[in-house]
């Protein structure tokens, strides 16, 4: 082969080999970019979670110590003058002949509701006391207060060895609770409701059954994402922070089953986090 035919293949090789290298170069810095732009996005996206769960850990901790403090209002001052109302009614000197007799009884009746009725509002406003007695006995004391109320029939299950709740998981599991509740009095018109608690090997499940008329689940999740939907965006907030799933299965005329599952996973204090 001439020389100069042995420069120009040997230069082809090189210049090749140089484009392939040179290839191999950009393909490497443009996939090293793209990496970095992913990690940077993961980033933003995690601080971003992060923030966003913070503001709402922060919201939902000033409407706690709100209800604290409405609570130890409650008791303290108005729970009080209905106390002396009651003890002020009980020494008036009226025997039983006198025509006022009845009326000054039913009066009576009617403050002894009112101090049993504000008791209970405040021992599920209370953050402290849910925290001290624990969820079970939290959702237990509720559903006695709704039987004895008369407005629904209401039962209670608990399945499993109930385990510890640490302060805030176990506070926003019972608030979640609450506003289920609370929508099913308020909107579903049932005259049951069912509560079911489960504590299984890797996950607690709290079941709230109705029978109530129902309603579009579409259209409801729909209404979530709107100013109109604070309750369901409360409960599905509260369950975000909280590490839970929120499911909810309705159809209009056939009742309301809301069931949230929380993996079970301990901290260092062996409670349920």
């Amino acid at each position: 082969m001439p020389v100069e035919n042995q420069e120009i293949y040997f230069v082809t090789i090189i210049g090749i080999i140089l484009g392939l290298i040179l290839v191999g170069f950009i393909v490497t810095i443009v996939f090293l970019y793209q990496r970095r732009q992913q990690r940077q996005e993961q980033e933003m996206e995690r601080i971003k979670d992060m923030y966003e769960k913070e503001a709402l850990r922060s919201q939902l901790e000033i409407q706690e110590s709100t209800f604290r403090t409405i609570a130890q209002e409650l008791h303290d001052n108005i729970g009080q003058m209905l106390s002396v109302a009651k003890l002020s009614l009980s020494v008036l000197p009226i025997e039983k002949e006198h025509a006022a007799f009845e009326q000054l009884k039913n009066s009576q009746q009617m403050l002894n509701k009112a101090i049993g009725d504000l008791s209970n509002l405040t021992k599920g406003l209370h953050t402290e006391r849910i925290a001290q007695i624990g969820l079970g006995e939290s959702i237990r004391f509720e559903i006695y207060a709704l039987k004895k109320s008369g407005i629904v029939q209401a039962h209670f299950q608990q399945e499993g060895i109930e385990e510890e709740f640490n302060e805030q998981t176990g506070i926003f599991l019972f608030r979640i609770f609450q506003e289920a509740v609370n929508n099913t009095l308020k909107h579903g018109k049932a005259t049951e409701i069912a509560v079911t608690m489960k504590f299984e090997p890797e996950s607690f499940i709290l079941e709230i059954k109705d029978n109530g008329e129902g309603f579009d689940l579409a259209q409801k999740q729909q209404v979530a994402t709107s100013h109109s939907g604070v309750g369901l965006k409360s409960m599905f907030n509260r369950a975000r922070l909280i590490g839970a799933d929120i499911s909810i299965d309705s159809a209009i005329g056939k009742g309301t089953t809301i069931l949230i599952t929380l993996p079970i996973n301990h901290d260092e204090n062996d409670k349920i986090r």
